[in-house]
């Protein structure tokens, strides 16, 4: 048999940094738990297999700026793995968009989405379009000369994508109108859409209240009400601001909001005035520094994590944000639980000082599976042609997180501690490995 190791699985990802990073992790979860298939050469094959897309499709965006200059930008769309379904994943715009960024965000996107336990495959998209400082007709000539290329290898029964950073409801209604003149079909093929046009009630909130839903199974686990408790939350986006709506909600104390420059910070707890007034600023591309702040409020120059003492630690900002130098702050600084609300925000030596502390840490791909279990639930309600209420999307979103908390435990427990890594890699793990298992691949 081949002698197959956790290196000779990663060692051809060197040129794909962010990629290699999000396998390593994964690996150091799942080689332990193989170990009980013996060696068997068609369980590592079919593993190697895992970690490859099924399809990476590249294309160029030609478009036209309101100079009537044209613009030349680089699309792509990731298709994963579609053992469980078709493919599901959101689209980024962002210059900092690569195949590489992309790869690790369409990988953890199959895990996330076995865990919810809807029949989702995993993939992600997006390009190197920055939407900052572009007005609404330039926008709107991007989304359609992007989709007049991706419509070609989406469908509702294919892939599905949604939004991501830089991709809001104004800009899924932009290509989910491209796509409906291009292809003369009404299939819900974009989810997070409008909820006038066939969008679910409280897609916009799910990742952000998902990811409290989550904390709160965490600390329930533990005897622990997560009432009273002071947060640190970065991001200033959908997640960080729906995270901080729901915790004062549910009775604790949010104290920062953050984007590139600083972050505003309160000691006594953000009003929920404050998130609404973020949420308007950010809508239209603002800066928190230019935001009025009331008594009690103030901004801070750089980042949160040495700065402010709490219990709860929600990075919902970007990838990579905690460094190990970070994590050892956020650890002396009294955390209970830290919780990615954002994908991998936290460096692999970042989460091993997590780990190590004996602090309860929940990885992106369980606690912000909220926005794509929501996405689901659309999928569902565009495919029986009804609209489901609030409270009923809000009552399943709460479901499938406790049952992707169940999950953490079921496969993560260690005596009785729980490491919620390896239950969110192996739990979302064995549904996709089941399935191909059984497809024959």
């Amino acid at each position: 048999m081949a002698n197959y190791t956790q290196e000779s699985f990663t060692r051809k990802l060197d040129n794909q940094p962010l990629f290699k990073e999000a396998v390593t992790e994964f690996l150091e979860s799942i080689f332990p738990f193989l170990e009980q298939y013996g060696p068997d050469e068609e369980v590592y094959m079919r593993l190697e297999r895992l970690l490859e897309p099924e399809r990476t499709i590249t294309f160029k965006v030609v478009w036209e700026n309101d100079e009537g200059i044209l613009q030349v930008n680089r699309g792509y769309r990731v298709q994963f793995n579609s053992a469980l379904g078709p493919y599901k994943g959101g689209l980024r715009f962002d210059p900092s968009v690569t195949e590489d960024v992309l790869k690790f965000l369409g990988f953890e996107q199959i895990f996330k989405n076995s865990l919810t336990g809807l029949p989702l495959g995993g993939g992600k998209g997006g390009s190197d379009f920055d939407p900052k400082g572009k007005t609404d007709n330039e926008i709107r000539r991007f989304c359609v000369a992007f989709m007049t290329e991706l419509s070609r290898y989406i469908g509702a029964n294919t892939d599905v994508p949604a939004g991501d950073i830089g991709v809001g409801a104004r800009e899924i209604g932009y290509l989910y109108g491209a796509y409906k003149r291009l292809q003369n079909r009404v299939d819900g093929t974009l989810t997070g859409k409008g909820t006038g046009y066939g969008g679910s009630f409280i897609r916009t909130e799910a990742t952000g209240y998902g990811a409290v839903y989550f904390i709160k199974e965490m600390l329930a686990h533990v005897g622990k009400n997560i009432e009273g408790m002071r947060a640190v939350i970065s991001g200033s986006g959908n997640v960080a601001t729906h995270v901080a709506e729901k915790l004062i909600a549910e009775g604790a104390l949010p104290l920062t909001l953050s984007d590139r420059d600083g972050y505003i910070y309160a000691e006594e707890g953000l009003l929920q005035e404050i998130v609404d007034a973020v949420k308007v600023l950010k809508e239209k591309k603002g800066s928190l520094k230019d935001l009025p702040l009331p008594h009690g409020c103030v901004y801070c120059l750089g980042t949160p994590w040495k700065a402010i003492k709490a219990q709860l630690f929600i990075p919902s900002a970007t990838q990579n944000e905690i460094d190990e130098d970070n994590a050892q702050a956020i650890v002396a600084n009294g955390a209970v639980l830290v919780a990615e609300g954002a994908n991998m925000p936290s460096t692999l030596d970042a989460v091993k000082v997590f780990k190590e502390s004996g602090i309860l840490f929940g990885p992106a791909k369980a606690v912000n599976a909220g926005g794509v279990a929501v996405s689901g639930l659309e999928m569902n309600q565009n495919a029986s042609h009804t609209q489901w209420t609030t409270d009923e999307v809000d009552a399943e979103l709460r479901m499938i997180m406790k049952r992707i908390h169940d999950t953490c435990v079921r496969y993560g427990s260690v005596g009785s501690r729980v490491d919620y890594v390896n239950g969110a890699n192996i739990g979302g793990f064995v549904r996709v490995f089941e399935a191909m298992k059984q497809l024959g691949w």
